[in-house]
């Protein structure tokens, strides 16, 4: 039977969305060589540091951070995760990743699952971790003015999905994915060049495209498509308990209040990061430095 509905609205349907959920709640943990490998790789490239982990609680939290360029964080925070902090976060991803079939078995395989609120709510009744980037797809395709900043927009729904079911909020700070592609052009100003009129030709740019959700044009390291090098600083702020809420609906007051103090602590942790990173530029190799460029 298929995932979808004929629509092709991602999990319209009440019952594909009852079988996505039951999909999520069936992966375990992964482990193994994949796993030993990817952390190999993102050690020895891109020499992660990990700072706060002694305020991430034992009890199953949500995790809320900023979303990097392209949504590179994805490979460098899991394999830390796993292989380091111990921990399983189930990444919740845009609803559009899983509007095709064989790409959303996929994600669900690695533990990603739809952003909705019925999934948040069943995995959090299984007290299991979860990982939220609240910008989503907007901070993903960010131009470089906008680096490390978060552009949350009008978004409260993790607060509320979490009070109601007393997570604590575990927000973190992720520096150095933002970097792995420099910006040959910004997506905004694409429209209006050759290329894009190509594009817009071609179908693959219309109307209904919003300027703010055209990635830029990357260039990796030396002018290639390789990712550029860049040391990664992942840091985490004090956890935001929201248990004595459980159950209860929150006033939009204290909706908004929670959702700043979590913004907030993330904006901590960038600022923080940022001057570690700059403190330890001497400290890097010459290759290091060469690549990223």
């Amino acid at each position: 039977m298929p995932l979808f509905a004929k629509n092709n609205t991602p999990l319209s349907d009440p019952q594909a969305l009852e079988r996505h959920i039951k999909q999520a709640l069936a992966v375990r943990i992964p482990h193994g060589l994949d796993i030993e490998i990817a952390y190999q790789i993102v050690k020895r490239i891109f020499n992660p540091m990990v700072t706060g982990a002694q305020n991430i609680p034992k009890e199953p939290c949500l995790f809320v951070g900023n979303h990097s360029l392209f949504a590179l964080d994805g490979a460098i925070i899991r394999p830390i995760f796993l292989k380091e902090l111990q921990r399983f976060p189930r990444a919740m991803g845009d609803k559009f990743l899983f509007s095709i079939e064989r790409v959303a078995n996929i994600l669900v395989k690695q533990g990603i699952v739809m952003g909705h609120p019925d999934v948040c709510g069943a995995l959090m009744d299984a007290r299991q971790d979860l990982l939220l980037f609240p910008g989503g797809a907007y901070e993903s395709v960010k131009p470089k003015s906008k680096l490390y900043e978060l552009q949350w927009k009008e978004r409260y729904g993790f607060v509320k999905l979490a009070a109601a079911h007393g997570y604590t909020i575990m927000p973190f700070g992720l520096v150095g994915p933002d970097e792995f592609y420099g910006h040959l052009m910004e997506g905004q100003d694409l429209p209006d060049t050759a290329l894009g009129k190509l594009l817009t030709h071609l179908g693959v740019l219309n109307n209904n495209i919003r300027s703010d959700m055209i990635p830029p044009i990357p260039i990796g390291s030396l002018g290639t498509a390789l990712p550029k090098p860049q040391r990664c600083y992942l840091g985490f702020g004090k956890p935001i308990n929201l248990s004595r809420h459980k159950g209860k609906t929150l006033s939009k007051k204290t909706v908004q209040a929670v959702r700043a103090q979590a913004a907030q602590a993330i904006e901590n942790q960038l600022t923080q990061l940022l001057i570690k990173r700059e403190r330890d530029k001497g400290k890097e190799s010459f290759l290091r430095r060469l690549l990223t460029l």
